[in-house]
């Protein structure tokens, strides 16, 4: 799928919102298996910014705070201007290993999959609270719902994907929804999804979201996308 991977370019996108406390450390590692690093800053009020720069990320930056789904899309799109084979997305926050960003290129340098999901839950080396756990697999659930092909992980952030999947899938939610709706829309054109275990570190201060606004949030996203699908599919027969 992806001819000679020496010739191949590979690029790693980290949206982020005040993260300046793990930014270096992840760009640095990333940088040991990529070619190049996006830090999309979302509109970020420490020094997220200047961080990344510093440990070598080219840094987009959002005048305001636009959304995860809005930072990933310019995340994609900068790396598709590049030239890039391959994205790699991860979370800044420091949940994500990036030293495990060659498990995920695997699959695609041998043309196996079109879209990796580092998942949490394969071999659980996670400690995710219970609340978060519960979340993620009713919003998995909803994915894999009237699915032949099912997935452990719908919310991970962290995944790699192939060119011809990202100039394919376009991201329209500007929230976390994202992450299925690309998965929603991946499935449906037909592009190969497989999912490879990942470890994810989750740290005492959390996410600078409402952990219930924003599952909520994401739940009612999942549950318009999968019904939109189904009603867009039904007017074409």
């Amino acid at each position: 799928m992806l001819g000679n991977t020496n010739s191949i370019k590979v690029v790693a996108s980290i949206p982020c919102l005040d993260e300046e406390q793990y930014i270096g450390n992840i760009v640095a590692e990333a940088l040991k298996h990529v070619d190049k690093v996006f830090v999309i800053d979302d509109g970020s009020s420490d020094s997220t910014a200047d961080v990344a720069r510093s440990a070598g990320a080219e840094v987009i930056s959002h005048a305001t705070r636009r959304g995860a789904g809005a930072a990933t899309r310019s995340g994609f799109e900068a790396a598709i201007k590049l030239g890039a084979d391959i994205v790699v997305t991860l979370d800044g926050d420091g949940q994500h290993n990036a030293a495990e960003i060659p498990l995920l290129l695997q699959p695609l340098l041998q043309g196996n999959a079109d879209l990796i999901i580092g998942s949490r839950f394969i071999n659980h080396k996670t400690n995710i609270p219970a609340y978060r756990k519960l979340g993620v697999d009713f919003i998995t659930w909803m994915y894999n719902l009237g699915s032949k092909v099912k997935v452990t992980d719908a919310q991970s952030g962290f995944r790699a994907h192939s060119r011809k999947l990202l100039e394919s899938v376009a991201i329209t939610h500007d929230d976390f929804s994202f992450s299925v709706e690309v998965l929603v829309k991946a499935r449906k054109k037909g592009f190969r999804i497989e999912e490879v275990p990942i470890s994810c570190l989750y740290h005492d201060q959390g996410s600078t979201s409402d952990p219930l606004t924003h599952g909520f949030s994401v739940v009612m996203a999942v549950i318009g996308i999968r019904l939109s699908n189904v009603l867009f599919d039904r007017s074409k027969k």
